[in-house]
């Protein structure tokens, strides 16, 4: 995985750790999560709409 190995990783850590602090990492870890998880509705809302129907239509369904 891009020759990214384990003391890679922890040294990345400590890095962060050093410059956002203990106390902003559960703000951080948890704006990434929302992040990804947004990222991975949108694919899936993508999926739902193919594009044969009327986009108001499908903006009022989903109200």
């Amino acid at each position: 995985m891009f020759g990214i190995g384990m003391p890679e990783l922890v040294i990345i850590l400590v890095i962060i750790l050093i410059i956002f602090g203990a106390g902003k990492l559960p703000e951080i870890g948890g704006a990434i999560g929302k992040g990804i998880r947004n990222f991975k509705k949108s694919f899936q809302e993508t999926d739902e709409v193919d594009g044969t129907e009327d986009p108001k239509k499908i903006k009022e369904d989903k109200k």
